[in-house]
């Protein structure tokens, strides 16, 4: 029998609400919870409730800038496995990069 794999995507949206902006995909093999946050502070508190939905991988959006990436992967401090969707740019923040937006 096969073991279900649970992983998350966070994206950073400026009104996101990790408490209501979420949804879950489910496959036989693999469960995504795809959830919003409005600040790098946001994810990282996070993570403790993914953690404890069993959830082992964390992808983040492009909007999270090199210093947010960094900020996360501290937080989860070995729990789970980070990775990364890279834009140095996101063309859906005005071409910025979110350091210099969600990092409050």
């Amino acid at each position: 029998m096969m073991t279900i794999f649970k992983a998350a995507f966070i994206f950073i949206a400026p009104e996101a609400s990790p408490s209501t902006d979420f949804t879950w995909i489910k496959t036989k093999n693999v469960h995504l919870k795809t959830v919003g946050v409005k600040t790098y502070k946001e994810a990282c508190e996070l993570l403790d409730t993914l953690h404890s939905e069993g959830i082992q991988a964390v992808e983040l959006c492009a909007g999270f800038g090199n210093q947010g990436v960094s900020e996360i992967t501290k937080a989860s401090a070995g729990r789970l496995n980070i990775g990364v969707v890279r834009f140095d740019n996101h063309p859906c923040l005005n071409n910025t990069s979110g350091d210099s937006l969600f990092n409050k």
